[in-house]
């Protein structure tokens, strides 16, 4: 992404400097230049090369980008423009450009949620304004799945800024289980989604905790305590387990069975990234996926009720067995 950043950096710079007929411009001139910018929007020291500003100019020219930029050579050494009002920002846009750009906004809309996108309203709309307002009272055609009657959603914001800015904070915390509100002290760590829920993995006395959003009453900044970044990875984290708890214990190999009519649904939206197909029956499919044994899991398979079976291991399979007998003992 930085690369591609500093590639742009450069490309409008020398759109910038050939657009400026008082001066005529060596390749040295534009090295410079691109050097100066990047340094004005970095903060540091990056090394163009010749080679770099040689390639930008070709990619400019071409038809790659979108540009065809009429850069010329004169007096075997000076570049410029041989169309003087010529622009890459005068470029216009396409219909495919609109459409791309009216699903992005589309899509986009749809996490309002976060800081970040609440600030892009105003971005957003001047895009639809100025670029395709004939086409802004369509109608969305992709549509996420989301619960905006869910709790804790205006706690996303804060911690998400704690995490970024290694702050510690303090959650006043209910669960279902606890009788009453209290306060925990935690290092934030990460933002975790699963099934439009929210949670927040955090550090707290040594120990990992993963909190509901929907649980949180209160958020307050923790100043006086030094924050301790675990360099968290979301994908290590999570990689043994569906859902958002992570336990101690070690995955294990879950073999079970889907009837033959839901199979396919199981085949092209697996369980788990770790799922195999172990063979094919006269009835269904037998799976077999390595995860750790959690809620979620429980969950997942208890949906699909009569149209699955855990074949192992034997002590999940038991478990899953005694729920579904005080399941059917409900409707007795």
């Amino acid at each position: 992404m930085a690369s591609n950043k500093n590639a742009l950096i450069r490309y409008k710079t020398i759109d910038y400097c050939l657009r400026n007929n008082f001066k005529k411009w060596t390749l040295d001139d534009l090295i410079e230049a691109c050097s100066d910018a990047l340094y004005e929007y970095e903060g540091k020291d990056i090394n163009v090369s010749k080679r770099t500003i040689q390639l930008d100019i070709q990619l400019m020219r071409s038809d790659k980008l979108g540009y065809n930029a009429p850069i010329e050579v004169y007096e075997k050494r000076f570049y410029k423009y041989s169309e003087p009002n010529f622009s890459i920002t005068n470029i216009p846009v396409t219909d495919n450009d609109v459409k791309v750009m009216n699903e992005a906004i589309q899509l986009l809309r749809q996490f309002k949620d976060f800081s970040l996108f609440k600030e892009m309203n105003g971005v957003l709309q001047r895009l639809e304004d100025s670029v395709y307002s004939s086409q802004k009272n369509k109608k969305s055609i992709i549509h996420l799945d989301k619960n905006e009657q869910l709790k804790g959603l205006e706690f996303i914001d804060p911690i998400y800024q704690a995490i970024q800015q290694k702050k510690v904070i303090v959650i006043n915390y209910q669960s279902f289980k606890a009788h009453k509100p209290s306060d925990m002290i935690v290092h934030p760590q990460l933002l975790k989604e699963f099934n439009n829920r929210w949670f927040v993995l955090c550090l707290n006395k040594k120990r990992f905790y993963t909190l509901a959003l929907d649980r949180i009453i209160a958020i307050s900044k923790e100043n006086n305590i030094e924050y301790k970044d675990e360099n968290v990875d979301g994908d290590t984290y999570y990689k043994d387990v569906i859902g958002a708890t992570v336990s101690n214990t070690r995955p294990q190999r879950i073999q079970f069975w889907i009837e033959k009519k839901n199979a396919p649904y199981v085949i092209t939206k697996p369980f788990h990234k770790s799922q195999r197909v172990i063979k094919h029956t006269e009835d269904g499919v037998i799976f077999n996926i390595f995860v750790q044994i959690n809620f979620e899991l429980e969950r997942k398979i208890l949906g699909f009720g009569e149209l699955i079976e855990i074949l192992k291991p034997e002590k999940f399979r038991n478990l899953i067995f005694a729920k579904l007998q005080k399941a059917t003992s409900n409707y007795q």
